[in-house]
């Protein structure tokens, strides 16, 4: 049985004032890809070869504002990247109708049994995330979440718009359903899977989850912590028994499941970004290459909101030697 939490922490506000997030913002980036970066190439740095990266849409602003950039003065080739869904990514790569040098996942699980092993030989776990609610302050949603009212009574009865992505395209989707899901049970609340689920609104673009927050358009999103750094915008932190960070919580996740309209069945599990260089890339050397500066750099994503722990880099398969840091 799921141990229950105290409501009266659950729903704190992350700690840290305006200016410690302002530090990390990425608006630059923001501003000048907008809406145009998702689910397209979002942005091209010159080199004499570009390398082509596919990724998991909550790693757009840290690729593009600085790990891209970042690669780029360090090395001899350029950075283009492009940003959907992970499920979405899969099965652009299985379609052909991408052909990235590296491919980029949310879920290191849905990579390796998504892709086949002639493709996706091996790949590199680099780093962990957490599920948080972002909201704007100015809302009546982000009132009562900064004034610690619980999460799940908030969204459960706000009239305004709170987001999530959808759940067959992207991990963060269905993270958002088992979230509901373990939520059920940890707070002995009956029916709250389908009332959250129902309450908000899917956004099929995952990277323009808080885009609406920042207007006003939006009251809050369910989204990873680092995007709510990226954007500079306050947060609300689940307890690690509900925010797929911790893996000594990996039994109590993979209660929680959720099925795809393709017919697969996903187990919650920790949040584990990884990468391949697929077989079919056209500049494998580049791909390599971009994949050892992500690992010898993990600063780089600390600063963004990420987790990057003395457990990684984790390795499955023959890795290059000259991928690992």
């Amino acid at each position: 049985m799921i141990e229950r939490g105290d409501t009266s922490l659950d729903s704190r506000p992350a700690a840290g004032g305006a200016s410690d997030r302002a530090s990390l913002t990425r608006r630059g980036f923001l501003a000048a890809a907008g809406s145009a970066a998702v689910g397209a190439v979002a942005g091209c740095l010159g080199g004499t070869t570009d390398v082509s990266v596919l990724s998991a849409g909550s790693l757009a602003s840290v690729f593009e504002s600085t790990v891209g950039p970042a690669f780029a003065e360090a090395t001899e080739y350029g950075y283009r990247g492009e940003f959907n869904g992970s499920n979405a990514v899969m099965r652009m790569v299985l379609e052909e109708q991408k052909q990235p040098d590296v491919i980029v996942s949310a879920d290191a699980g849905l990579l390796r049994t998504r892709l086949p092993d002639d493709l996706a030989p091996w790949d590199v776990e680099f780093a962990s995330n957490s599920l948080v609610i972002a909201y704007g302050p100015e809302t009546e949603t982000g009132k009562r979440l900064a004034d610690g009212e619980p999460w799940y009574e908030v969204l459960q009865t706000t009239e305004e718009t709170v987001a999530r992505s959808d759940p067959d395209l992207d991990p963060l989707g269905y993270r958002a359903i088992q979230l509901f899901d373990l939520a059920e049970e940890y707070y002995d609340v009956e029916g709250l899977r389908s009332t959250l689920t129902d309450n908000l609104l899917v956004d099929s673009k995952e990277s323009h989850l808080l885009a609406g927050v920042e207007t006003g358009n939006r009251a809050a999103a369910l989204v990873y912590k680092n995007m709510a750094v990226d954007h500079g915008l306050p947060y609300v932190e689940l307890p690690d028994e509900l925010n797929f960070s911790n893996p000594n919580y990996d039994d109590r996740y993979a209660k929680a499941t959720y099925t795809t309209k393709e017919g697969t069945t996903i187990k919650g599990s920790t949040i584990l970004y990884n990468f391949t260089v697929p077989t079919t890339a056209d500049h494998t050397e580049a791909g390599r290459a971009f994949g050892s500066f992500l690992l010898s750099n993990p600063d780089l994503l600390r600063e963004n909101g990420l987790v990057v722990s003395d457990a990684f880099p984790r390795e499955r398969g023959e890795v290059p030697a000259e991928v690992l840091p």
